[in-house]
């Protein structure tokens, strides 16, 4: 690997050359095993006679941070660990604008030994080895752009199988023109941001809610309004006269999973025409649906070019690949265009390649029934745990699709469910608090993309353990 070595001046080189190797060892940057470029190629580099090289390399060699080998060439001694960690300057004099200081630090990539939390697919059911093949395929000459950028839409392949799938699938009106690839469903929403939210914008959010979003709209400057939903979804009549946008989860309210019934949807897109408002409409995992027929999106519903369709591979496929989706109204596909070629330009055109190969050949449909039976069975084991062992505690709210239950707190119990969750961290549980999604009645939100159907009993039983627990205390 290449290591810079300043030599700025012309006093005791070798000294210089001694202190910059040596101190890329202790802090890391040149590690235990590594080879050195040899005396003569490392001088030449530097612009010095091969004698100055030497003499550096020598005193570390005596010093035991190099060993030299005749005939194979001059490596960092092995087993040397780093004393030391190389860092920025602090800067301690630089502050964000205020709005960023409030919002909380991103999650860690903690591994439990019973993954309850929610909004990710199990990674074991993802076809690695067909999606290496289509990677593979879309490797080639052809694929790449003559400019050496591509449109900021996306891959064209890929915007016209997703428009295909998700008017199949979803009922959604959209051709090719109307389709923006983006980075996962929050750059769609940031995309959003960008060209509707000025300082002192209002936007309505759902309570409880997706907390990602609403993060996303405060940093963009927006005045947050929280929006109660009830058992048919977002309560229209809440709404707040001079609110510009609206994000709403029709399809499977995100936490509590109840979808928006039909009177309520022709509610929001009426409100919306009368206020001038924009509805942004997340489908963020419908495609996993259980029972019951599903509902028209708001996006099929809308005549007015009001909404703002938003959807994600991340919870079908995997988060990893970073792959979701913007249907938006032609007055805002120009705006958005360009705020994705500032953003980004185009994102992966390879994965994007291998996903519209990946829809045309039929594959993400077959994917999907395949996870939606492991996902049922999951499910149905989770509601029959919670009715059988917890019916005194919690409630199951009716939900027909997605990743996760919710089971709100029963009005007759007492139990301190945060309590509960944090004893249940430290049996090796995750599982989320409703709390944390706002609202006013606390409870559990129980995923199960993570949870493989070999741990999940066991899981459960220490779940009900920590919840029985904090009941008692």
């Amino acid at each position: 690997m290449p290591f810079h070595i300043s030599l700025d001046g012309h006093t005791d080189l070798a000294a210089r050359i001694y202190r910059q190797l040596r101190d890329g060892i202790l802090d890391g940057r040149l590690r235990a095993g590594e080879r050195l470029p040899p005396t003569r190629e490392l001088a030449r580099e530097l612009d010095v006679s091969r004698n100055t090289v030497a003499v550096a390399y020598e005193r570390l060699t005596a010093e035991g941070f190099l060993d030299s080998h005749v005939g194979r060439g001059t490596f960092v001694s092995p087993g040397f660990v780093a004393r030391s960690k190389r860092a920025a300057p602090a800067g301690t004099g630089v502050r964000p604008v205020a709005r960023w200081s409030s919002l909380p630090d991103p999650p860690g990539d903690d591994r439990p030994a019973f993954d309850f939390r929610v909004g990710t697919p199990d990674p074991a059911l993802f076809p690695l080895r067909t999606w290496r093949r289509l990677v593979s395929q879309a490797l080639r000459p052809s694929l790449l752009p003559p400019s050496g950028y591509a449109d900021p839409a996306g891959l064209e392949a890929l915007r016209v199988a997703i428009a295909r799938h998700i008017g199949a699938a979803r009922s959604v009106r959209a051709g090719v023109e109307d389709v923006l690839v983006t980075q996962g469903a929050q750059q769609a929403l940031d995309l959003i941001g960008r060209v509707l939210i000025e300082p002192g914008t209002r936007v309505a959010v759902e309570d409880p809610g997706y907390p990602p979003a609403e993060r996303l709209f405060t940093a963009h400057g927006a005045r947050i309004a929280k929006v109660p939903v009830d058992a048919e979804g977002l309560d229209v009549t809440a709404l707040v006269k001079g609110t510009r946008l609206i994000y709403t989860t029709p399809s499977h309210q995100f936490p509590l999973g109840t979808p928006m019934s039909l009177a309520r949807r022709t509610a929001l897109l009426a409100w919306a025409e009368r206020n001038d408002a924009v509805i942004i409409e997340d489908d963020y995992d419908s495609e996993y649906r259980f029972s019951d027929r599903p509902l028209e999106p708001l996006q099929s519903l809308d005549h007015d070019g009001r909404v703002l369709y938003v959807g994600s591979f991340s919870k079908t496929l995997l988060p990893l690949l970073r792959l979701g989706f913007l249907v938006a109204p032609a007055s805002l596909r120009p705006a958005l265009r360009q705020a994705k070629q500032l953003m980004d330009w185009h994102g992966d055109l390879v994965t994007q390649s291998a996903l519209a190969s990946f829809i045309d050949e039929g594959l993400l449909a077959r994917h999907v029934r395949k996870a939606t039976r492991e996902y049922s069975a999951r499910r149905d084991r989770i509601l029959a745990f919670v009715r059988d062992e917890l019916r005194d505690v919690l409630e199951v709210v009716s939900s027909s699709a997605g990743l996760h239950l919710c089971a709100p707190v029963s009005p007759q119990a007492t139990v301190t469910v945060d309590s509960a969750v944090t004893e249940a961290a430290r049996a090796g549980v995750a599982v989320e608090s409703l709390s944390t999604y706002g609202g006013t009645r606390g409870g559990l939100v129980i995923g199960y993309g993570l949870v493989g159907s070999d741990r999940i009993d066991e899981g459960l039983a220490r779940l009900g353990e920590c919840v029985s627990a904090a009941r008692m205390s």
